[in-house]
């Protein structure tokens, strides 16, 4: 199943169980391959040999899944939970749960663990931040889970919501890292544009990134100004050059499709396929592997692609049927791609050139989803494709950008070596950061701002206000004292110097304005989605028989506009019959949803750029 948020909450689980560059680009490290099979530590045993001092005397939270295993496939739960010197006091999952069982994007709720009585946290339901309540008893956050090393897997973006909430409630992070299953070295693909951000994108990354989760969430630390106490326990033995078997790891499943090595290796290519009207092979036993759809002929197609010179791969012609997803049931055509050589993989262009190829087959049954944009972060990409433009041309649209993301961002932060021609392993420096982290304000709204920083050492800042020197770029608004005021629209960057270290703070002021409500009826809940222009502060209020949503500095834009009778009916719903909406007080957008019961259980998962409510029917 799928692995970003696309389709997300599609179903309402209510069980977690706990148990678990283009070639010769100047990416390319100039180092010897690896030689023999070499065992790497991962983070969890060096936490536990070398630093167990950082967590001693602490209460502590773990995020992790399957995956949080050590060289003998013993759990991190358990080596935490039964370790004399440690505190394990939460546990919190991820997409898929802690033990890996629940499907792509279903919704989980949290519960209690019978076998070590801990709470379970789910950070994939009714939130994706850890809150204050869940943080209460933790002191210290370790984040445990094998990544596959593409810009569009959710674990990632898990580890920067936890990463913010440590900042906002004071709490340290700990990264206990792991191998990069598509190696350290090439970096690939359009950097991420900020208008292609979802969840999946709530930091700009390339397509295929090069790095680790510790490598990740120091970068993110110091190039969001998160201002996180965070330290990583590193590996030991892992190179750059080394790809997953060369680590001497075993490997468990990442999540249900993506089963083996290969897979993980493969899917930041051929994802690639996905919102198209093509297959990725889910509901086979080879996601991710097989790739194909209804109308191509397997054997034309994988001729096509082996002349295609395509470095690393070959392909084999195959026929499928899935079991589930994308054509259910029917004969599907394609190819398997096989490995050859990881080193020489191109993996964007992989993904981009079987796009092509079965386009070419038959273009008139080729369709791609404007969802397209964000699942490779570019929105210029899409047309292309329509347009039928050779592969290297759309890969050239990226290459000076990304060059300048890699030397002069991404290199400042590699904790492993080889290191590229020119880069210096990261040092432990002083770090800032400005709450909140989200800062997009309608015109003549405040927002009082706080400097929060750790030294290189780890030790906490004593920030004096007064010391604090900021300045506003862009004309967007001002700062006095501590409380900036949004004044004109438009984009800016908040700056806060302090002694010898700034923190940066993009800033946007935009009237808010809500552009349509969207409904849909689930078995077990309603889901109404308030589509808006930016992010934005609301409140949610309860009456009896209604939920009252208020948006402040409001107005209604088309198409909401062209609604004279300012109801959106909801048939089918066992708990909700209508939303009638309003503007109040000159400014004021005013929700109400009307209830076919006294009161109803509610949430409000995160969405940029949207107000998500989901109406529980129980």
């Amino acid at each position: 199943m799928k692995l970003r948020k696309k389709g997300l909450f599609t179903m309402l689980a209510v069980l977690l169980i706990v148990a678990f560059s283009l070639p010769g680009n100047t990416h390319l490290v100039k180092a010897k391959k690896n030689e023999g099979s070499s065992k790497v530590q991962p983070g969890i045993e060096v936490l536990l040999e070398s630093h167990l001092d950082w967590i001693k005397d602490k209460r502590v939270g773990l995020v992790t899944n399957p995956t949080g295993v050590d060289s003998n496939l013993v759990s991190t739960v358990d080596l935490l939970f039964e370790h004399p010197d440690v505190n394990l006091t939460a546990l919190f999952g991820p997409e898929h749960g802690i033990r890996g069982d629940q499907p792509a994007g279903a919704y989980v709720e949290s519960y209690t663990d019978e076998r070590t009585g801990l709470p379970v946290y789910s950070l994939y339901g009714s939130t994706w931040k850890p809150s204050k309540e869940m943080l209460e008893n933790v002191d210290v956050l370790l984040f445990d889970i094998q990544d596959v090393g593409s810009n569009v897997y959710t674990y990632i973006y898990t580890l920067g919501f936890v990463m913010e909430a440590a900042a906002e409630f004071d709490k340290e992070v700990i990264v206990l890292d792991r191998p990069n299953p598509t190696g350290g070295v090439r970096v690939e693909g359009p950097v991420r544009n900020a208008e292609a951000v979802s969840f999946m994108g709530r930091f700009l990354l390339p397509v295929r990134h090069g790095m680790t989760v510790g490598e990740l969430a120091t970068m993110w630390n110091h190039e969001y100004s998160l201002g996180v106490n965070l330290k990583v326990a590193k590996m030991k033995g892992w190179k750059r050059t080394m790809h997953f078997k060369e680590a001497g790891l075993p490997f468990v499943l990442t999540s249900p499709n993506i089963p083996t090595t290969e897979t993980a290796f493969l899917y930041t290519g051929t994802e690639l396929v996905d919102d198209t009207s093509l297959s990725t092979g889910l509901g086979t036993t080879k996601p991710f592997e097989l790739l194909g759809a209804p109308w191509i002929n397997g054997q034309e197609l994988a001729d096509d692609l082996n002349g295609r010179g395509i470095d690393g791969v070959s392909f084999r012609s195959a026929y499928f049927t899935p079991m589930f997803g994308k054509y259910q049931g029917q004969r599907v055509g394609g190819v398997q791609v096989h490995i050859d050589d990881e080193e020489q993989v191109n993996l964007v262009e992989l993904g981009l050139q079987l796009v092509d190829a079965m386009k070419d087959q038959n273009p008139k049954k080729f369709e791609i989803s404007s969802s397209y944009d964000s699942l490779i972060g570019d929105k210029r990409v899409r047309p292309m494709i329509l347009e039928d433009r050779p592969v290297k041309e759309i890969m050239g649209l990226w290459k000076n950008e990304l060059d300048d993301w890699v030397k002069n961002t991404r290199n400042h932060f590699l904790l492993y070596g080889p290191y590229p021609e020119k880069a210096q392993p990261y040092k432990p420096e002083t770090v800032l950061g400005i709450l909140p982290h989200n800062l997009e304000l309608a015109p003549g709204q405040t927002k009082d701002l706080t400097v929060i920083g750790f030294d290189k050492n780890g030790n906490k800042l004593d920030v004096n206000p007064s010391l604090i020197k900021w300045e506003v770029k862009g004309e967007v608004g001002s700062i006095k004292g501590n409380t900036f005021t949004a004044q004109k629209a438009g984009t800016g960057l908040v700056t806060a110097k302090y002694k010898d270290t700034q923190a940066n703070r993009n800033v946007v002021v935009a009237q808010n304005i809500i552009n349509n409500i969207r409904h849909s009826v689930n078995p077990d809940y309603a889901r109404v989605v308030f589509d808006l222009n930016k992010d934005t502060e609301y409140q949610i209020s309860e009456e009896e028989n209604q939920l009252i949503l208020t948006v402040p500095y409001a107005e209604i834009g088309p198409p909401l506009s062209s609604n004279e009778a300012k109801t959106v009916t909801i048939a089918n719903s066992p708990v909700i019959s209508k939303v009638t909406f309003e503007i109040i007080d000159g400014h004021m957008f005013e929700a109400r949803f009307h209830l076919k019961v006294n009161k109803v259980s509610y949430m409000d998962p995160y969405f940029s750029n949207r107000i998500v409510i989901d109406l529980l029917n129980k």
